[in-house]
């Protein structure tokens, strides 16, 4: 593992926040006039590599999209509004929270549409992973936030444990069925 800073200074929250607002055109949508999922995910994968990018000052890849909540539709027109922060550096990932509202153009009403947690991966121009600042939470709400992180975190790593395996099990198998007349 190679890093720029071989101790790079700790960031808060506050710093990583990003926001992005997007108008919900035709192109957008399906046949009933609703955002695309593969679109509000890009949208997601967007904003959450900008409070990734905050707090690392380097490259980042997407490793994963722990978790995605489809809350509510997303009209035609509306105009859609994600905001994104890092909720735990680890030693060169990080996990980022986004959240994201729809607003309607006509009525001015806001809705909670969707709830998102990506992880991240600091990588140098050569794709090495590099060391990423600690992250301080300072609110109740971002020291919440920064354990649960821990939480997902343990459960994707048991979780890759257990497909492991079953890969394993399943490449036994095969090669079993091959080998046996």
């Amino acid at each position: 593992m190679s890093s720029t800073e071989s101790n790079p200074i700790a960031r808060t929250v506050a710093s990583t926040q990003s926001e992005m607002t997007e108008i919900i055109l035709p192109n957008d949508t399906n046949t009933l006039g609703n955002l695309l999922g593969g679109r509000l995910m890009h949208f997601i994968d967007l904003t959450g590599a900008m409070a990734a990018y905050r707090h690392s000052r380097t490259h980042v890849v997407t490793a994963a999209m722990d978790h995605i909540d489809f809350i509510g539709p997303v009209h035609l027109g509306d105009l859609l509004t994600l905001k994104s922060s890092v909720n735990r550096a680890f030693t060169t990932s990080m996990e980022v929270g986004v959240k994201v509202w729809a607003e309607n153009t006509q009525t001015g009403v806001l809705m909670h549409v969707a709830s998102a947690y990506l992880v991240f991966v600091a990588i140098d121009k050569q794709g090495r992973r590099q060391k990423v600042p600690q992250l301080i939470p300072e609110t109740p709400n971002e020291q919440r936030r920064f354990a649960d992180a821990l939480l997902r975190r343990e459960h994707r790593e048991a979780e890759s444990v257990r497909r492991k395996k079953a890969q394993l099990a399943t490449t036994a198998e095969e090669v079993a069925a091959v080998v046996t007349p």
